[in-house]
């Protein structure tokens, strides 16, 4: 499955569940969108909050609800998410990073 699969499938789900109807108590606006994709992504940080260990599968969930939120975002703000990374993977082949052997 690809990146436009996986947003047609978030976006049934979510219709299907009614949250893009106006009247939704989950209205799923870029902002709420923004802040759901911003607290899944700290719910990440808690398996790394006091040790390295962390429970594979519980990290997976994790990990599958920030992507989920991302490509909902970047379907509602109507952004290419695919040519998106593309394009920052570009500019960042290009970019000088920080090197620990410079001074």
């Amino acid at each position: 499955m690809n990146i436009q699969q996986l947003t047609e499938t978030i976006n049934a789900f979510v219709r299907a569940k009614g949250w893009y109807a106006a009247e939704s108590k989950r209205p799923q606006t870029p902002r709420n969108l923004s802040i759901s994709l911003a607290l899944e992504a700290a719910e990440i940080l808690e398996h790394f909050q006091w040790s390295e260990e962390y429970d594979k599968a519980e990290l997976a969930g994790e990990l599958a609800d920030v992507a989920l939120y991302l490509l909902q975002l970047a379907s509602i703000a109507k952004i290419d998410l695919e040519q998106a990374i593309l394009e920052k993977l570009e500019i960042n082949q290009n970019r000088e990073w920080d090197s620990k052997d410079k001074k």
